[in-house]
């Protein structure tokens, strides 16, 4: 496992968008945007249960992740990495704690939907 600088932390920290990697069946790549936090040297990303990113990384744990700061547009961390842990303990407040990063108000959460909490250790960093 890779470690942070301070810099990478801190625009894992702020609300800006991730796009996360997975990879298919056949290889070919799948990209989604998502809200992430950082725990750590460790990337959090929450997500539906039984979403193709979900599906992905349970068959192949290797993801890319891909955050541009919106405060400082120049600057970009990149992360190479695997799944480490999926879990469901915790996944319902995580969600909200992201709403609230993203949104400033606790998530719309529907009735039943099951989330699960992606535990990413870098590989390779890039960024500030």
């Amino acid at each position: 496992m890779v470690r942070l600088n301070d810099e990478q932390r801190e625009v894992l920290r702020r609300p800006n968008y991730a796009h996360l990697a997975t990879l298919m069946l056949d290889g070919s790549p799948h990209v989604s945007p998502v809200w992430i936090d950082v725990d750590g040297d460790v990337v959090l990303v929450n997500t539906v249960a039984g979403r193709m990113k979900e599906r992905n990384v349970r068959r192949d744990p290797r993801v890319a992740l891909s955050v541009r700061d919106q405060e400082r547009i120049e600057d970009e961390v990149t992360i190479r990495g695997r799944v480490v842990g999926m879990t469901r303990e915790g996944a319902i407040a995580h969600i909200h704690a992201l709403s609230n990063k993203y949104r400033g108000k606790d998530f719309n959460l529907p009735p039943g939907q099951d989330r699960v909490l992606l535990r990413i250790e870098p590989d390779h960093v890039t960024g500030p």
